[in-house]
């Protein structure tokens, strides 16, 4: 992993501007925030540097404004929210650059906190214009950034900025970027990748990564479909990509040469129709599956056996579910696998880092988040660094 600064690395900060990257994107309704669990994640940050007496500015984005101002899109609509996580009060900004914001950091006290408006309502932040990122650099003293749900983004307020300041990952940035190397950059082997889903063209360059980084891969959700047809086996009215045969049997051959054993599953449960319970429920080997029923998830033998597997393993790294665990009983085999997970993880064997909106709600529905080593919420910079991409925000960090 590439060396970065830190907030231990931070000498004296009282009085100093500090310009904090955050993930201020939060779902609404209402007019209150319905998940605050983005501020609660940059809370450590946020405080850690107030308590030191600087002045800290908040730079965050809020929807898609697309470079124009937009009443409904202002980062005010969140400031209740994100003071009531903090426990202060803080001042709103309505710029992010210029005599407004001068003005306001004359104001604050040392330790007091800001928030600027959204940074996506001037188009030199998705742009990364230089001279945009300089206005707000003016500003600053130093910079901070905590939005690893972000990085994969190369604008002004999560790239830039980081070339024009000293720049430091703060603790929530830290915490990620220490979770995800030792998953894939140095982990401890033998390592497990689960990869689910709905479909394989969507996972391509994730697959295409893992099958050379990992010794296991486990392949679900309508994914093991594609898989399994590409091997021959009749998927009956499964979800599958039957075009992606050949990507699949290539994905399959690069993996037997990098000596990465590919699970597929070999008992399903199969209905007739996609809902809750259904009459034709039942489990069967994956050769005798029906030309009108559809694989919903993975059978008890094969979930049993790939818990066989991760008591082998010292690493995981998951993402997606394994079948489709929205709708009841079809939640069954990825609420046992993570539950196994969470077990070796609580006992010490093993390190396990899962991320993505789905595997997060998988997660959460089997009452496990909190024990696994790592849960990222980030969705595209998750999957991003799954595919082996460097992330701009983070690169930054290590310039």
């Amino acid at each position: 992993m590439a060396k970065f600064k830190t907030l231990d690395d931070l000498g004296e900060i009282a009085g100093k501007v500090a310009l904090v990257r955050v993930d201020l994107n939060l779902p609404m309704k209402d007019g209150r925030a319905t998940d605050v669990t983005r501020v609660q994640a940059s809370m450590p940050t946020i405080l850690e540097l107030a308590d030191a007496g600087a002045k800290v500015l908040l730079l965050a984005h809020f929807g898609r404004p697309k470079g124009a101002r937009h009443s409904t899109m202002s980062t005010s609509f969140v400031q209740g929210d994100v003071e009531r996580v903090l426990g202060r009060e803080i001042m709103f900004i309505p710029e992010v650059m210029g005599p407004v914001v001068e003005q306001s950091i004359g104001i604050l006290r040392d330790g007091d906190i800001g928030l600027l408006d959204n940074v996506r309502f001037w188009p030199g932040e998705e742009a990364n214009d230089p001279a945009f990122a300089k206005g707000i650099a003016a500003h600053g003293d130093f910079y901070v950034n905590d939005a690893f749900s972000a990085a994969h983004r190369a604008h002004a307020s999560t790239e830039g900025l980081a070339h024009l300041l000293p720049a430091y990952a703060g603790r929530a940035m830290e915490k990620e970027l220490t979770a995800l190397d030792k998953a894939l950059g140095n982990p401890e082997a033998p390592v497990a990748a689960v990869v689910g889903g709905a479909k394989v063209s969507t996972k391509l360059d994730v697959l295409e990564n893992l099958v050379g980084r990992v010794q296991h891969l486990i392949i679900g959700g309508g994914m093991a479909n594609t898989f399994l047809a590409a091997r021959g086996v009749d998927v009956g009215k499964s979800l599958c990509e039957h075009d992606l045969a050949a990507t699949a049997n290539a994905i399959m051959d690069k993996a037997d040469h990098a000596g990465c054993t590919v699970h597929l599953p070999y008992d399903v449960v199969v209905a007739k129709e996609f809902a809750a319970n259904p009459p034709s429920l039942r489990t069967c080997n994956v050769h005798e599956v029906a030309e009108d029923e559809m694989i919903l998830d993975i059978g008890p033998q094969a979930t049993e056996a790939l818990a066989d597997v991760l008591k082998t393993c010292r690493t995981l790294v998951w993402n997606g579910p394994l079948g489709a665990f929205e709708t009841e009983p079809f939640d069954t085999a990825t609420v046992a696998l993570a539950k196994t997970a969470a077990a070796l993880t609580q006992d010490g064997s093993l390190t396990s880092v899962a991320g993505g909106g789905d595997t997060v709600a998988a997660l959460n529905h089997a009452g496990v988040t909190e024990d696994f080593t790592y849960v990222s919420t980030a969705g595209g910079a998750f999957l991003e660094w799954m595919e082996g991409k460097e992330l701009p925000g983070v690169a930054a960090l290590s310039a």
